[in-house]
């Protein structure tokens, strides 16, 4: 495979982890070290195993044409640098990537030197890169292609988008990333997991990022469909939805960590383009709690002709709950919220002080919106959407999720994609973060 060195067998070495104040010195040893150096020639077609070690240096692509697969229980670690430094796997526009863990052994993606056993604080982000996927599916661009953040622009395999609705860029099935974000310059950080114009024939479900230095999952248009998927602690967004993502999810949960800024954040494009979607996602049975004491952000914020429909969900949040901008622009959000494109159903919201700020309109100028928040107001009695307490129990430690909570009052899963249960937010009776998540582990999810 060009541009990648040959492993050393039975090679010993002793890591020492130096990124983090508290970190101990690990004390496990890495034997049949494959380190992935990326020359221009990508991974090739081929197969990483669990029974070797894999330490991405630097930008490690997945080229069009070839196909990268992972064995269930691999470890994937980044090189840490930051700019030119930096490490991260990227599939390139019709590469595929094939990584189906399991419950029991999940593909880790995470930094040089973390043995899995607290040698890396669990809270430590920005360490390493991310994960991104690259694929032909439509954006909300002029000219339908862009070129993905988090890499350098002067890398042509970093564009993204095309016309294929249904194009494929392989499987994300129980996979955990953590402690990554790197920055590569001027507040270009790397998403956790990035997914630019990724098509709907891309299957993607049980996905963790935990601690990420800037977004934990962003979308940048395209249609595919996740569920399943956790976000903890973060240092920007947990979701954020960009450039006309239209595709479906369920089972999200968010847990916002004192560096954190919305739980999800959905906005179309920087214009109204003739002929394109804004951002109009359909999720069910989101699970969102809000950093305890923080009052600086919205739970959900719906902005830059972003819109889309929350369903069946639970959203709690100490003092401010969900924003939707305010604008006379054609198709902005506020405009998509008087056509119908913008939408809570049959959720339940928390504290449950109807006087709280739980739905709003709000401007750029800071202008008073009063009339259009009593129009939201009016809107979530319409929609079925009331103050409840779901039972989420919260303190300053740690985020505590509820166990199975059967509800009535559900909206309807009008999409056969969608699976049809009986209660609002991410967990019923099946708690199908435990044993693969690094969240769970930590006591920040524990249905």
């Amino acid at each position: 495979m060009k541009g990648r060195k040959p492993f050393l067998p039975a090679l010993m070495l002793s890591l020492v982890v130096i990124f983090s104040p508290g970190c101990r010195k690990s004390d496990y040893s890495l034997e049949l070290i494959n380190t992935i150096t990326d020359q221009g020639g990508g991974t090739g077609t081929t197969t990483w195993t669990r029974d070797k070690e894999y330490v991405l240096n630097g930008f490690v692509f997945v080229n069009d044409g070839q196909t990268l697969t992972i064995e269930a229980g691999t470890v994937v670690r980044g090189r840490t640098g930051q700019g030119s430094l930096a490490s991260a796997l990227i599939v390139a526009r019709g590469g595929k990537i094939i990584a189906e863990g399991s419950q029991t052994q999940p593909i880790v993606f995470t930094v040089e030197g973390d043995d899995l056993e607290g040698s890396v604080p669990v809270e430590s982000r920005g360490l390493w890169g991310g994960l991104i996927l690259l694929g032909n599916a439509p954006i909300h661009t002029e000219t339908g292609e862009d070129m993905i953040e988090g890499i350098p622009v002067s890398e042509p395999r970093g564009v993204y988008g095309g016309p294929d609705e249904d194009d494929n860029s392989g499987i994300l099935r129980y996979v955990s990333i953590r402690h990554g974000g790197t920055n590569i310059g001027e507040g270009n950080e790397i998403n956790g997991l990035t997914l630019g114009g990724v098509g709907r024939q891309t299957l993607i479900d049980h996905v963790e990022v935990i601690s990420n230095a800037d977004d934990g999952v962003e979308f940048f248009g395209g249609l595919v469909n996740c569920s399943n998927l956790v976000v903890a602690g973060c240092g920007d967004d947990a979701y954020d939805i960009d450039q006309g993502y239209a595709g479906k999810g369920q089972f999200w949960v968010a847990v916002e960590g004192e560096a954190s800024d919305h739980c999800l954040e959905i906005s179309g494009g920087t214009e109204a383009l003739a002929n394109l979607p804004g951002a109009w996602p359909v999720l069910h049975n989101l699970t969102f709690v809000g950093e305890p004491g923080s009052q600086r952000r919205d739970l959900i914020h719906f902005g830059h002709f972003g819109g889309g429909f929350i369903l069946n969900s639970i959203l709690l949040h100490p003092e401010k709950g969900t924003a939707v901008r305010y604008s006379d622009l054609a198709g902005d959000s506020w405009a998509l919220f008087e056509s119908g494109d913008v939408g809570l159903y049959k959720n339940l919201l928390f504290p449950g002080n109807e006087t709280l700020p739980l739905l709003y309109a709000y401007a750029d100028d800071g202008s008073d919106r009063s009339a259009e928040n009593t129009i939201l107001s009016d809107s979530l009695i319409a929609w079925g959407t009331r103050y409840d307490d779901p039972g989420l129990s919260v303190d300053d430690a740690y985020r505590l999720l509820p166990p199975s909570t059967e509800f009535p009052d559900m909206a309807a899963y009008e999409n056969s994609w969608f699976e049809p249960v009986s209660f609002k937010g991410a967990f019923g009776s099946n708690n199908w973060v435990e044993g693969w998540t690094l969240v769970h582990e930590a006591g920040w999810v524990n249905p």
